[in-house]
């Protein structure tokens, strides 16, 4: 078994940097930056490795790339009153706008997702159902055309999109609007 190598000045570097943007638990302190190199003590030279040949890519399905997400407001804590919550988890919720994407392909359930939701800020709407199909654990080898994908990306798409300031929660829905299949949004009024 060898000892270990210690972290060269450039992994320390970047260690002090990362732990300098953390706050330490109670008891421990942030580790010292590394001292400078001093300027007449040659740095040895490491040879040049040998260009690796470029390996093929593996090919990707072609998706339209998401928008780079808005910075997100504060958040707020119990952002839903209790008024709220009693009446999903009762199933006495009634949307006013409901979105069923069975049947869809990612581009399209996006495209219609974000159509809704212009929809549903136009009319004042408060909460949308959106049913998209039960969640299925994600498979490496999936291109994203087996069930579950639309439901996979949902919640991505809502919180990268131009609507993520206008949602006050997301929540699953009541067994009778869909359960685990569903979702509803719960959208801010308009001020």
């Amino acid at each position: 078994m060898r000892a270990p190598r210690g972290l060269t000045t450039g992994e320390q570097a970047a260690w002090a940097h990362l732990a300098a943007s953390v706050k330490p638990l109670p008891g421990k302190k942030r580790p010292a930056p590394p001292a400078a190199p001093k300027p007449d003590a040659p740095v040895p030279a490491k040879p040049a490795a040998p260009p690796k040949p470029a390996m093929p890519q593996p090919r990707t399905p072609q998706h339209r790339p998401l928008p780079a997400p808005p910075p997100r407001p504060p958040a707020i804590p119990g952002a839903l009153d209790s008024h709220w919550e009693r009446r999903m988890k009762g199933g006495r919720l009634d949307p006013d706008l409901t979105l069923d994407l069975h049947g869809h392909t990612l581009d399209t359930a996006y495209d219609r997702v974000m159509s809704a939701l212009d929809q549903a800020r136009a009319m004042n709407a408060r909460v949308v159902l959106v049913v998209a199909g039960r969640e299925r654990p994600v498979d490496p080898a999936d291109r994203m055309e087996r069930r579950g994908a639309i439901r996979a990306k949902l919640l991505d798409w809502l919180a990268a999109s131009r609507h993520a300031g206008s949602i006050a929660a997301v929540r699953r829905a009541h067994i009778r609007h869909g359960g685990e299949g569903a979702l509803y949004l719960i959208l801010k009024r308009r001020g």
